[in-house]
């Protein structure tokens, strides 16, 4: 059985570094067709094939990441050590903490879409009217636009509700709300952990509703203190966006840390059944 464990805990480790890996390199590789002036009419259909292939290499890619987090889950739970990883693994294997991850992660990846501007309400505009689109459709726009932000998928659902899918959004919003699930997990499970601790949480999560795009923090501020004042502070939140990824998902990696600290027993045993309901 440890050597098994050993295997999944491995297996899992470079699956998810091959998965993170891939996406850096899809990024890099897209990136280079985004010279307009390169784009002619008839270069345009071969980058929207690869714009297609973008995204189900990419889907592909969450795949294994997915696959490697099961494992290496799965792996340290078998093993049961008594290293803070292995308690993290513990304490989310149980059922009820399953329930909170899967409930928190769909829970807080809406509002980030919402917040981000990936799910789009415009109630003051109708979208066959001003752009012109066929309700409900969709497409991909091959070009143009910095790194990490084409292709982008565009999608009508009716006059006023609409998605804008961008790779580094998409790639973020899974990352934070993971973060997220496994935190609130976590906290939930462990009644017991300091007040700190949910703190620092928190903290990571409110900071990591902002990194999603430029313009999500000035449109929500702009419902409370105006328009001009929130393009004002879009522009400098703009500023400030690698901050708060360096900030948010930092603290949500560190904070099941902090908590887990909370859960193991003096000879290194976690003080939750994994098994419990």
């Amino acid at each position: 059985m440890d050597e098994q464990s050993k295997r999944d805990i491995n297996k899992g480790k470079k699956f998810v570094i091959f998965g993170f890996i891939t996406i850096g390199i899809l990024f890099l590789v897209y990136s280079r067709y985004q010279n307009p002036e390169l784009l002619t009419p008839d270069v345009i259909e071969s980058v929207q094939r690869i714009a297609y292939g973008f995204y189900i290499a990419l889907i592909a890619s969450f795949g294994i990441i997915a696959m490697g987090m099961y494992r290496y889950h799965k792996g340290k739970v078998e093993k049961k050590g008594k290293d803070l990883s292995t308690i993290i693994a513990l304490v989310t294997w149980n059922s009820k903490s399953r329930k909170i991850f899967v409930s928190t992660f769909i829970i807080y990846g809406v509002f980030f879409s919402l917040v981000s501007g990936t799910l789009i309400y415009q109630p003051e505009v109708s979208f066959s009217i001003h752009y012109g689109a066929i309700i409900p459709s969709g497409f991909i726009a091959p070009c143009c636009g910095e790194l990490g932000y084409m292709p982008k998928i565009i999608i009508y659902l009716t006059e006023h509700i609409g998605l804008q899918i961008i790779p580094l959004n998409l790639v973020l919003q899974i990352i934070v709300s993971y973060l997220v699930g496994l935190n609130a997990s976590i906290a939930i499970s462990a009644y017991t952990i300091s007040r700190k601790g949910r703190g620092a949480s928190t903290i990571g999560a409110a900071a990591g509703l902002f990194i999603a795009c430029p313009t999500c923090a000035g449109t929500f501020m702009s419902i409370f203190i105006g328009t001009a004042s929130g393009i004002a502070l879009s522009i400098a939140l703009t500023q400030l966006q690698t901050l708060f990824i360096a900030i948010s998902i930092p603290i949500l990696i560190i904070t099941p840390y902090i908590m887990a600290k909370k859960l193991r027993n003096k000879d290194g045993s976690c003080k939750i059944n994994s098994e419990s309901k």
